[in-house]
C-alpha cells in the first residue's frame, strides 16, 4: 500500500483551515469529476460516514470514508481527523492535521495510506505520485478557497 504525506502552510487561523478542510461536501469542487454525500447526520463526529463517488458513467467508483478520530483546534492548540476508507475499491485511510504555523498561520499536514483492490502492487509508485499530486491540489484549492 502506498503511504505518502504532504504538508501546506496558510495564511488562516486554526479553526478556519479545520473548517475548509473538513466539511466533507466541499471537496467534490476540488477534486474532479467527483460528488460527495454525507451518509450520517451532521455534526461531524467519530463515526460520520461519506462517499466520494468519482469517475464518468460506467467508470465510476466510490470511496467510502468512516472518520475514526475526531479533535478539532480548541485554544490555540491544533486538531487530528482520521478517515478509514470502507469501499469495495478504495482502501486505507486518511489523516488532516491542522497546526499552528508561522506567523500565526496555519500548517496543514496530511497523510495517507492508499490502496486499489485489483491493481497489482506494480503499480503503487505510479498511483502514489498520482494521488499526491491530486490530494496536493485539492488541499490548496480547499484552503483557498471559502
Amino acid at each position: 500500500m502506498p503511504t505518502f504525506s504532504f504538508a501546506r502552510t496558510a495564511p488562516l487561523p486554526l479553526d478556519e483551515a479545520w473548517r475548509r478542510l473538513t466539511e466533507w461536501p466541499r471537496h467534490a469542487d476540488a477534486v474532479p469529476l467527483t460528488r460527495i454525500e454525507v451518509l450520517t447526520p451532521e455534526p461531524t463526529g467519530v463515526g460520520t460516514r461519506f462517499v466520494a463517488r468519482s469517475g464518468l458513467g460506467p467508470l465510476t467508483f466510490d470511496d467510502v470514508m468512516e472518520v475514526t478520530v475526531w479533535l478539532p483546534p480548541a485554544d490555540g492548540e491544533g486538531g487530528l481527523c482520521r478517515l478509514q476508507k470502507r469501499g469495495r475499491v478504495v482502501l486505507g485511510w486518511a489523516e488532516i492535521e491542522v497546526r499552528p504555523g508561522p506567523g500565526g498561520r496555519s500548517r496543514v499536514v496530511w497523510r495517507e495510506e492508499l490502496r486499489v483492490r485489483f491493481l497489482p502492487r506494480a503499480f503503487d509508485g505510479v498511483l502514489e505520485r498520482t494521488a499526491r499530486a491530486m490530494f496536493g491540489r485539492a488541499v490548496n484549492r480547499l484552503l483557498r478557497r471559502t
